[in-house]
């Protein structure tokens, strides 16, 4: 017995204690730094040394990130670039480009990029539309229904925006309307809508309205008539003065030889026509005014139904030119008695059309 105890010590070994592995650790991982803080022949880096790659790894991390940073801005300015060259090209194409050309067939560059913005402004329009278009459809609270409805009333005074920049510079291209479509200038007053004719094409989608709203309604589209008649005066006197201003002096077939006498009717009419601006002003403040207006005295659905009508009925204006222009030619040489019965429809289409605006959406 004696001799079998000191055999059964000696079989079991202690395991080895917890200081003795960590100290193995440690130690192996000092081993790690000091051969990263060597160089290649083996000695040890300076603290110096070692301060100053750090630093340079930290430069070199914050140069890959300005890089990184370039190439995005570079990639955003080549997006952009790209959006601005098919907005110039779209513009193109509906022939855009064309309005406010001179004899010289050149345009503006203040007529030119408000072409563009107001193209921008027609797809803004088109969301606008269709949100106010959900917004019913889902029955939504007032409150959220109220805020889509005053964003579009602030898109719209951002086109009056637009319109009273370019008018300081270009009055003649707003006046003309050939920034519009061509059935659009059929309706066109003073470089943009009638507003007494705008409250006529809202009235009737606004059902079921109260006698205080009726007679708000038809107070406001009085006063709208009477502010168009007494701009439409001014705006007659200014072209009665204009044309006795260029058809007055002598006839005379070499005007280099009446200098003075030409260049003193043209100052005349360069200054009557500088009061273009303020005729634009008023006819987009009036405009404004009467849009303003009608979201007061109408509820928040109401004014969600106008503002589709108006959206609505411009889009179906700027349709028909679009069909308009594409229609085949043919058809335009065969006259009333051989018309198809497809033109007789169409033709009946627009006729109703001129009594009802439009069907109801």
């Amino acid at each position: 017995m004696a001799n079998g105890a000191p055999q059964r010590t000696g079989a079991q070994q202690p395991p080895p204690s917890a200081p003795q592995i960590q100290y193995d650790n440690s130690h192996t991982e000092k081993k790690k730094i000091i051969a990263g803080s060597t160089r290649k022949d083996g000695k040890l880096l300076d603290a110096k040394t070692l301060r100053r790659l750090a630093q340079n790894r930290e430069a070199a991390r914050k140069s890959r990130l300005r890089k990184k940073a370039y190439v995005q801005q570079l990639e955003t300015s080549r997006i952009r670039l790209q959006q601005l060259e098919h907005d110039l090209q779209r513009a193109r194409t509906q022939g855009m480009l064309l309005a406010g050309c001179g004899a010289s067939g050149e345009m503006s560059s203040g007529a030119a990029m408000f072409n563009m913005d107001y193209t921008n402004w027609l797809e803004e329009e088109g969301r606008h539309v269709s949100d106010l278009r959900a917004g019913l459809d889902a029955h939504l609270i007032d409150n959220n229904l109220s805020s889509i409805v005053d964003d579009f009333i602030t898109h719209y005074d951002t086109l009056f925006h637009l319109k009273a920049r370019l008018a300081q510079t270009d009055a003649f291209h707003l006046l003309t309307g050939l920034w519009t479509s061509p059935a659009e200038r059929c309706f066109m007053w003073m470089g943009g809508f009638r507003p007494s004719d705008l409250i006529k094409i809202v009235t009737p989608h606004l059902d079921p309205l109260t006698e205080q709203q009726v007679i708000r309604l038809c107070s406001l589209q009085q006063s709208s008539q009477q502010a168009e008649e007494a701009l439409w005066q001014g705006f007659d006197q200014l072209h009665q003065f204009l044309s006795a201003t260029l058809s007055s002096g002598p006839l005379s077939t070499d005007i280099g030889a009446d200098v003075s006498n030409y260049a003193g009717l043209m100052d005349i009419a360069i200054e009557k026509i500088s009061s273009l601006e303020n005729f634009v002003r008023q006819a987009d403040h009036l405009r404004r005014q009467t849009l303003h207006q009608l979201r007061e005295i109408l509820t928040t659905r109401q004014a969600a139904r106008c503002l589709l009508a108006i959206g609505e009925y411009y889009r179906r204006l700027r349709a028909l030119s679009s069909v308009w222009a594409t229609r085949p030619r043919d058809r335009a040489l065969i006259g009333n008695e051989t018309a198809s019965p497809n033109t007789v429809t169409d033709l009946q289409t627009i006729q109703q059309s001129q009594y009802a605006h439009y069907s109801a959406f």
